[in-house]
């Protein structure tokens, strides 16, 4: 396994002390963890840019024919295009963000689907306890229990910080799981797989936590 990483451009710079939950428009939907009087989790320390990893580098994906598809243990898979997804109701996420690799960037402003909504499309079975995560770069997996899948904060998410996700961050379309590793807020989402059982995607099969809470340095299997 490797890992491809650089630092993005001072477009995503931060100056100052971050920001905090207290400052945010009353539609905004707040993180639980923004409210910890220490925001940085074990073992990490904050960056003021957005650093860019991934496994493999950005995938080509076109557009026009961009599709998420929501299936396994669902009364109603649906297949959504990028506009038919943005015509859905939308909210705004105020979270911060935890990579494995031991930074975190603090105060970001998400805006795009919340996993709820998607969630009461399809009707999710009864038996389903997990999700995996499918997306377009080389069959790239990775797994969730369905409760952090459903937190008030989970959306898929298409802008970030009142621009449009790059695809270097995993454009157009990311998934977004604040309250776990950065690893599972998967990058250039293409498929939301509910399941009965957990299931190890990429990183977890190499040895990567199955949960994977940053508050708890979940990084790896024997954490």
């Amino acid at each position: 396994m490797s890992i491809f990483e650089k630092i993005s451009g001072d477009s995503k710079h931060q100056s100052g002390d971050p920001a905090v939950p207290q400052e945010q428009a009353a539609d905004v939907i707040i993180s639980p963890d923004t409210y910890r009087e220490n925001r940085i989790p074990p073992g990490q320390s904050r960056t003021r840019k957005w650093p860019i990893l991934d496994a493999f580098g950005p995938p080509e994906i076109d557009l026009a024919n961009w599709q998420l598809q929501i299936f396994g243990l669902v009364e109603s898979p649906m297949t959504f295009s990028l506009e038919e997804l943005k015509t859905l109701p939308q909210i705004k996420v105020f979270s911060d963000f935890h990579c494995v690799t031991r930074w975190s960037r603090l105060g970001n402003l998400w805006e795009g689907v919340a996993t709820q909504t998607l969630a009461g499309l399809v009707k999710i079975k009864p038996e389903a306890k997990f999700v995996t995560a499918h997306a377009y770069d080389n069959g790239w997996t990775t797994n969730l229990p369905l409760e952090y899948f459903l937190a008030l904060d989970s959306l898929l998410t298409h802008t970030h910080d009142g621009e449009p996700i790059s695809l270097e961050h995993g454009g157009p379309v990311r998934l977004m799981i604040p309250q776990l590793y950065a690893w599972k807020s998967a990058k250039w989402i293409r498929g939301l797989e509910f399941l009965a059982e957990d299931k190890a995607g990429f990183w977890e099969d190499g040895g990567y936590h199955m949960l994977g809470d940053p508050w708890r340095e979940q990084r790896f299997r024997w954490d």
